[in-house]
């Protein structure tokens, strides 16, 4: 199947699943492909045939994207290597989740999350360790007694009391001795929170020297601003107080930049964000509901209260 036919039937899903897409990012760099939401959940998909082509730079930005944004950065692929993704499993790369189109189907469609995931060594499942410690001291099992059914050690059935994962095999041991559901699903919609706690969101990368002077006019207005690297925008903007989050971009107004400012305010309509454009000149107030200010005009003004409701006319206009 090429990318396009692949990116089209995820998107295609995604809309069937009761989500609302983006139009699709087709200007490069791209380190996603499409935002989707669905009541209070938003993704950001990167999708790929192979996985491995994923680096760590679309990596960082996706997980940054992700945490600006409120959103779960997602990547679905059909394979990595030589080998199909499975179905039911959740991987990872580059702290960003991974699931096949048929996973994330079941998920987003049929309601059905995975169960396992995949981790070095093999593939695990979520153990609820109070339940299991529950079920095992109403049988009346000791940990040893517990650890020598399963072919363990007794200091690894207390690690599973106290919250660690199982492999598959031992898992379905667990199940089958006690009779009982003991495990839980992959919350993929919560963002890997496992991962991203072992490994802290990276840090902002420096903005362009062409973007500085905007960049330095949106903090003058009271915008934490947060450059990107791979991003259809130059940065994302958030005000001090949370109010607005802004998707921000800066160049001449070429034809390449029309079609970025839309893309802008497509992304905008999913993830709940103003969009706005810094130009060098311009007759247009607004292309698509994203506003344009040129840079000069930007850069005479001291006031935020004056910035904000330009931003906010021109969006209107």
């Amino acid at each position: 199947m090429s990318r396009s036919a692949l990116v089209e039937n995820v998107t295609a899903m995604l809309s069937d699943a009761g989500f609302v897409v983006s139009d699709q990012c087709a200007i490069r760099p791209k380190s996603f492909d499409v935002a989707a939401r669905r009541g209070e959940d938003l993704i950001l998909a990167k999708i790929l045939g192979n996985i491995d082509a994923f680096d760590a730079e679309s990596g960082a930005e996706m997980r940054r994207l992700g945490a600006y944004l409120d959103a779960t950065p997602l990547l679905i692929g059909l394979r990595t290597r030589d080998e199909e993704l499975e179905r039911e499993v959740v991987y990872f790369r580059h702290g960003v989740p991974v699931l096949s189109p048929d996973t994330a189907m079941d998920l987003f469609v049929e309601g059905v999350p995975p169960m396992i995931y995949a981790a070095p060594g093999g593939l695990y499942i979520n153990i609820d360790g109070e339940l299991l410690s529950d079920e095992r001291e109403e049988r009346g099992w000791s940990l040893g007694r517990l650890a020598s059914e399963l072919g363990v050690s007794r200091r690894t059935v207390s690690k599973y009391e106290d919250g660690m994962n199982a492999s598959v095999e031992v898992a379905i041991q667990l199940e089958d001795l006690f009779e009982a559901p003991l495990t839980g699903p992959v919350d993929v919609l919560d963002g890997a929170d496992e991962v991203r706690d072992r490994d802290p969101t990276p840090e902002d990368p420096d903005a362009e020297p062409a973007d500085r002077p905007i960049v330095a006019v949106l903090r003058r207005a009271g915008f934490e601003v947060h450059p990107t690297v791979r991003a259809p925008f130059s940065a994302v903007s958030e005000d001090e107080g949370g109010a607005e989050t802004l998707l921000t971009g800066h160049s001449e107004l070429t034809e390449s930049a029309v079609k970025r400012a839309r893309l802008m305010s497509s992304l905008g309509q999913v993830t709940g964000t103003r969009s706005v454009y810094f130009v060098e000149k311009t007759r247009r107030e607004s292309i698509g509901g994203t506003a344009l200010i040129e840079r000069d005009e930007a850069e005479d003004i001291d006031d935020r209260d004056e910035l904000r409701n330009l931003l906010r006319e021109r969006a209107e206009a």
